[in-house]
């Protein structure tokens, strides 16, 4: 049976601040991260463990799509722009990364401090362990393995301010008599995403919150892309990977409001499903950056000699 952590009232999820910056140290390739857009509260990167590599993100339709690549574990780095404590409520193929229930951003996440960032890499399975995320056939997907088939290959987090309380000084004896609540913020949707918990507190009382970084490993069932031009393979999604350290603690967090401030998602699959889709280009196609003309003989007769 699976181990599950269900938060206590207005309790969450996460790593001690020396650990979450001595993993990201070490771990963390060298890279130039792009930063949120105005009025965004978190960037999201997903980082292959693999290979070492941050993983391009290919725009399409309004929607965001990174290639993965069989075998290969992953990471999610999540990254805080704002100058006060956030919380990152995170699914991968519809299920909760901490609790393991059908996500709802009302649920379980992770709180980040202001300006900081969390690496999560994989499936929590207690205050000291998770199961590793790696890329796999959509059957052997943990939310295939558990009757959840409909929502995987794509990674979701919900982002949520936190409730600010201000003195309120009374025109008499200037004492305080009241609280002030910082604004809910208005929803910034990227894509869709989410977490799950049907038993876990109410929004505004409850969230959970955890990092984890883990030093790369050689892939144990790797597998490379076939030719983009053949028929599209089985789609990919996350599986439940080895088990490795991961030490979270809790910590009190209260929403500003029931509803996310901004949701992110971002949709992955095989390159070669990608490809099929036109989402990214061809691999090893000299041509693949150059638009077809319909009369490319078009001239004009030249001068003679």
């Amino acid at each position: 049976m699976q181990e599950q952590f269900t938060p206590s009232r207005r309790a969450v999820l996460r790593l001690g601040a020396a650990l979450v910056a001595a993993a990201l140290s070490t771990a963390a390739p060298a890279h130039s991260p792009r930063l949120p857009a105005p009025g965004q509260l978190a960037h999201v990167e997903v980082f292959d463990r693999t290979t070492g590599a941050t993983l391009a993100v290919h725009e399409h339709a309004g929607r965001r799509y990174i290639v993965g690549v069989p075998g290969h574990e992953y990471a999610l780095r999540i990254r805080n722009a704002t100058g006060q404590r956030i919380l990152a409520v995170t699914s991968v193929d519809g299920v909760n990364v901490v609790t393991g229930d059908t996500a709802s951003p009302s649920q379980s996440g992770y709180v980040i401090d202001a300006g900081g960032s969390v690496e999560i890499a994989g499936w929590r399975k207690s205050m000291s362990r998770t199961a590793a995320f790696f890329f796999t056939e959509h059957s052997n997907s943990y939310a295939s393995r558990t009757g959840r088939p409909f929502d995987v290959g794509v990674i979701g987090v919900a982002v949520f301010n936190e409730r600010v309380v201000r003195p309120r000084i009374s025109l008499g004896d200037k004492r305080e008599s009241g609280r002030a609540d910082a604004p809910a913020g208005s929803m910034a949707e990227q894509r869709a995403g989410a977490t799950a918990d049907a038993a876990s507190p109410p929004a505004s009382e409850s969230a959970a919150a955890g990092a984890f970084a883990a030093p790369r490993r050689d892939a144990q069932r790797t597998e490379q892309p076939a030719d983009a031009r053949s028929q599209s393979s089985a789609k990919l999604g996350t599986g439940h990977g080895r088990n490795e350290n991961s030490y979270a603690r809790q910590v009190t967090f209260e929403r500003a409001s029931s509803d996310p401030a901004q949701i992110i998602a971002i949709q992955y699959d095989r390159y070669e499903n990608l490809a099929a889709l036109g989402i990214v280009p061809l691999q090893n196609d000299r041509y693949a950056g150059r638009a077809p003309r319909p009369f490319p003989g078009l001239r004009f007769v030249p001068d003679p000699d």
